[in-house]
């Protein structure tokens, strides 16, 4: 790397306290005198910025006395805290102080990031919240280099994927809608950096403390009829295998993804998150490249494999009677909203197979209409309750899903129609099990939304600056309003758009309670007297 020294300083200039500051190009560069030997480095710690020149010396170790921060002055490296410091070259000429302030090439220093975005990820969990601070720099520093940040992100998965014991978390889903919003921001970098940092962070959280959950090394032919039978069957390790040899075969998401969509389907798949995490896998895949397949492919595939099945519980029963009933009485009847409200899960089943001989996107619509309108008439009493059973745990949650699950199906369907009586049904399982908690009437007025411009621009203002403690909430914020975005701006004009921008302004406007300390101090109370 060519060196481009400059005089920095006399000696006389390190004066009783043998350190001095020195002001080159834009640049704090703070020297010290250590048993005759001078040393360089930045003069701002890479924490929160505060002068390493007001810090203390113990030998080569210099400590940023803000937070306690060490750092070892000949390498740079961090001896306690978090980030490095950056150190430069020093030549003594005479009584001058020169030093070399070249940069290393963008691709060392883009290579430097990527390794200090690893060890972030690999910070105790007390401190995951540092290290999102942490990672914020970081992407900055990718960017500085020249380097496109969405690099940093892929890496980032890469280096984890296989440590997340049970597949995919909101995460994943969380950084498809990010990036997605980041690319909308592109003329916004603070806003892009935020989104970077949000998909990081969560996926820093998610890791962090976890050991690694290695994927079986087998490969064979790629059958999907066998993919879908093995995530049937919980079977892991011939799952993988089938996808290995699917891409050992260069498929590409495209030949997977019928399959993945089908297995995602094939119950009432974990609250609905299976075909999300589908459907945000292809979005990954997209912006990160063909050379994400394995990063994205195995651990969906694991959260597949995992999902609790909810069509087998008593309350969703039904569901494969329905399935099997789909479009038999049906009369040709246009589907309208109204035609789900205040149904239970049954007959919400009911309703929907009959109804099934309507187009799918048309019994979509409704449905979609149905659950905004289930989200817009919750009553959030029900949130606050402390004298409820478990299964009556009910939160704004709950109702949130059942359009990002709509949102899916439409995506995921509209490309495979076979699968719309699936995909339909199950919305009709959020519809029936979310009604109960509603009011019989709401005054809509004070969220209904004018100017949707206007109400998308405030809407991501307040995502990107939400002050959420908890990941799992500002994901739910950013998801949310994505999917609600999205299925309005499909058919802006049908009865079920004011319905989404109304329901997604109440929720983006609630208070939400994440810890219930009496309701779950009364039910562990009532659920140990019980089990005796």
């Amino acid at each position: 790397m060519p060196s481009h020294f400059v005089k920095a300083a006399d000696r006389a200039d390190l004066g009783e306290k043998g350190r001095t500051v020195a002001r080159i190009d834009g640049k704090q560069i703070v020297l010290f005198q250590v048993n005759g030997a001078v040393f360089a480095c930045n003069n701002r710690c890479p924490h929160e910025g505060y002068p390493l020149r007001e810090g203390s010396l113990d030998g080569c170790t210099l400590t940023c006395n803000w937070h306690n921060w060490k750092f070892d002055l000949e390498t740079g490296a961090n001896l306690l805290g978090g980030d490095r410091v950056r150190t430069y070259p020093v030549e003594l000429r005479g009584d001058e102080i020169w030093i070399d302030v070249a940069d290393p090439p963008p691709a060392a220093r883009q290579a430097e990031v990527l390794g200090n975005i690893r060890a972030a990820l690999d910070e105790d969990e007390e401190n995951a919240n540092r290290a999102y601070s942490r990672l914020a720099r970081e992407l900055a520093r990718y960017r500085l280099a020249d380097g496109d940040p969405v690099d940093a992100i892929a890496a980032a998965f890469e280096a984890t994927y296989d440590r997340f014991e049970f597949g995919w978390t909101h995460a994943m889903a969380g950084a498809a809608d990010w990036l997605a919003l980041y690319d909308e921001r592109a003329d916004d970098p603070e806003s892009q950096l935020i989104c970077l940092a949000e998909a990081l962070g969560h996926l820093a959280f998610d890791v962090i403390r976890q050991p690694h959950f290695p994927y079986s090394q087998g490969e064979s032919p790629y059958d999907e009829d066998a993919l879908v039978d093995a995530v049937d069957r919980e079977d892991e390790e011939t799952a993988v295998a089938l996808v290995r040899g699917g891409l050992a075969a260069g498929l590409g998401f495209a030949d997977f993804e019928r399959g993945l969509t089908r297995a995602a389907l094939l119950h009432y798949n974990d609250f609905g998150h299976s075909l999300i995490y589908v459907m945000k896998t292809g979005a990954l895949i997209d912006r990160f490249g063909p050379g994400s397949m394995e990063t994205m492919l195995l651990p969906l595939v694991r959260s597949l494999i995992f999902a609790s099945r909810e069509d087998q519980i008593p309350e969703f029963r039904f569901y494969a009677t329905a399935l099997q009933d789909w479009g038999k009485d049906g009369n040709g009847e246009a589907p309208q909203i109204a035609d789900f409200r205040g149904l239970n899960i049954k007959a919400a089943l009911k309703q929907t197979a009959k109804l099934g001989g309507a187009p799918g996107g048309a019994l979509h619509r409704a449905l979609i209409g149905a659950n905004a309108a289930n989200m817009l008439t919750f009553d959030a009493a029900h949130e606050q309750r402390t004298d409820v059973a478990i299964a009556d745990n009910v939160g704004w949650l709950d109702f949130t899903h059942a359009i990002t699950f709509g949102n899916a199906v439409r995506a995921q369907c509209s490309k495979f129609p076979e699968l719309w009586p699936a995909g339909l049904l199950q919305m009709a399982c959020f519809a029936g099990r979310n009604a109960p908690y509603t009011k019989t009437a709401a005054d809509n007025q004070p969220w209904s939304v004018t100017d949707r411009q206007a109400f998308y621009a405030d809407s991501i203002d307040r995502i990107l600056d939400h002050g959420c403690g908890e990941y799992i909430v500002s994901v739910h914020l950013l998801k949310t309003f994505m999917a609600a975005r999205a299925e309005a701006e499909a058919d802006p004009d049908d009865e079920a758009a004011p319905l989404l921008l109304a329901s997604v302004n109440r929720f983006l406007n609630a208070p939400l309670k994440r810890r219930h300390g009496r309701r779950t101090a009364r039910q562990a109370i009532d659920f140990v007297a019980l089990d005796g």
